[in-house]
């Protein structure tokens, strides 16, 4: 199996057992998404267009879009709204402007109201236009700076060059030529000038800016919204849970397999016996408001451990137990008592411990004893030839092992086996009056069968 599948299992295996959790943690979340949008007041945002004519390149709309939201425009149209306690400094970080195709300089401005956005918006579109076309010098030299004007002057004076050349006659003395050729010079400038005006007559149009109407009045709350917060909230606080299970499990020191839990306890594994339980019987114990707490959440089921698998027959069961009485058997010297050391709170442990004392009967003889795991404390050494630690898999670490181990030895019992209890599902019992379909009936074997028909 991969790696991602063995993720998704996981992260599955967590969805299923932590769900009451997950959902508390998201709805914590959403309030704190709440929360957060109190602290910040609604925004509305809305765009007013500017239309620069002519030919642009790209580095000049961006330089355009720049002077837009320059200190100067911003300013200027702080001073023309007159907001109470509003500067342009404020206004300026929430103007913005872009460059759009077509030549096209798109304002947006940011308020706390829909109307106010838009007086935003427009006036600074305003200002940016009024503000180029002064650095144009429209405001100074109008009539020097329209084309057409220009090009009624040079017409004008073209024909003063005509007159002047028909006054002077057809003479031909050399004052009369001489002028004529001047003016003939003259008139061929005059001409070239206005061929030149008209190639730039689009270029000159440029500070001829236009707003394209009104900014439209927006409809809805700028991102991110109220609902956009809270949901965010309620998906991070739940990512974050998962994650941290996740990790949790990467990092946990439990101890999983029969090597481990052997070589923690310095001991042989003496094999595995089956208890059968439910899906929750990883659930741990207690009273008082912690555990009703933990029930109530779903965190006294362990998530890390897999389902349970299905056991066999209640016969299969009883093979395994007796198989380790008589690997007991074999490794005592002579018959004798047997502690059988439970960690305290390892529920499937100490069932298993009560079938293995029930099985094991008088060869050897067990007697099971409860080993809280904070401060092992093992009872001291009677008439007992050595001590067997019975446990589940996946819930104690080497350390809290290594300390039932010394505990042990301190009580003068040798660790002469380890047995590892494993949760299954027992398969449910099938009636014996219910045959499979199809089954044919055996006739009974007995006296009446063999006597025959009277």
């Amino acid at each position: 199996m991969s790696d991602e599948t063995i993720r998704l299992v996981t992260v599955g295996r967590i969805l299923r057992r932590r769900w009451r959790l997950l959902a508390v943690l998201a709805a914590v979340g959403a309030l704190v998404g709440y929360g957060t949008s109190l602290l910040f007041p609604p925004r509305y945002t809305t765009s007013a267009s500017v239309l620069l004519p002519g030919v642009w390149q790209d580095r000049e709309l961006l330089t355009q879009a720049q002077i837009a939201t320059s200190s100067v425009v911003v300013d200027r149209a702080a001073a023309t709204l007159g907001w109470t306690g509003v500067t342009g400094t404020e206004l300026q970080d929430r103007v913005s402007a872009t460059a759009a195709d077509g030549n096209i300089i798109r304002i947006s401005g940011t308020a706390e109201t829909p109307e106010r956005a838009q007086q935003l918006s427009d006036q600074v579109a305003h200002q940016f236009v009024a503000f180029a076309s002064h650095v144009a010098g429209d405001s100074t030299e109008p009539e020097a700076a329209q084309p057409e004007a220009l090009r009624q002057l040079v017409l004008q004076a073209g024909r003063s060059i005509s007159d002047l050349a028909t006054a002077a006659g057809p003479g031909q003395t050399v004052e009369s030529v001489q002028t004529r050729t001047e003016l003939a010079k003259l008139r061929t400038a005059l001409q070239d000038a206005i061929k030149k005006l008209d190639q730039v007559d689009p270029a000159a149009n440029k500070a001829n800016m236009v707003v394209m109407g009104s900014a439209p009045r927006p409809s809805g709350e700028a991102p991110p919204t109220r609902i956009e917060l809270i949901a965010a909230g309620a998906l991070l606080f739940f990512l974050v849970a998962v994650v941290g299970h996740l990790a949790a499990g990467r990092t946990s020191r439990r101890l999983r397999t029969e090597p481990e839990i052997a070589a923690a306890l310095g001991s042989a594994s003496l094999g595995t016996v089956d208890v059968p339980g439910d899906r929750t019987v990883h659930r741990s114990g207690g009273r008082g408001p912690r555990a009703w707490v933990r029930r109530l959440l779903g965190t006294d089921v362990r998530w890390d451990l897999p389902v349970p698998r299905v056991s066999g027959d209640e016969a299969g069961r009883q093979l395994r137990y007796r198989r380790v009485c008589a690997r007991l058997r074999d490794q005592l010297p002579s018959p004798g008592r047997l502690l059988v050391v439970v960690p305290e709170g390892d529920e499937a442990a100490r069932r298993a411990a009560g079938q293995l004392v029930a099985e094991a009967g008088d060869a050897p003889l067990l007697r099971a004893v409860d080993v809280p795991v904070s401060r092992p404390l093992v009872p001291d050494h009677d008439d007992e030839s050595g001590a067997v630690v019975v446990l589940s898999a996946g819930n104690w670490t080497a350390g809290e092992l290594a300390g039932i181990a010394g505990a042990c030895a301190d009580a003068g019992h040798e660790v002469v086996g380890v047995v590892v209890a494993e949760t299954v599902l027992a398969r449910p019992a099938r009636s014996a009056d219910r045959r499979p379909a199809g089954a044919v009936p055996v006739p009974a074997v007995g006296d009446d069968a063999r006597r025959g028909p009277e």
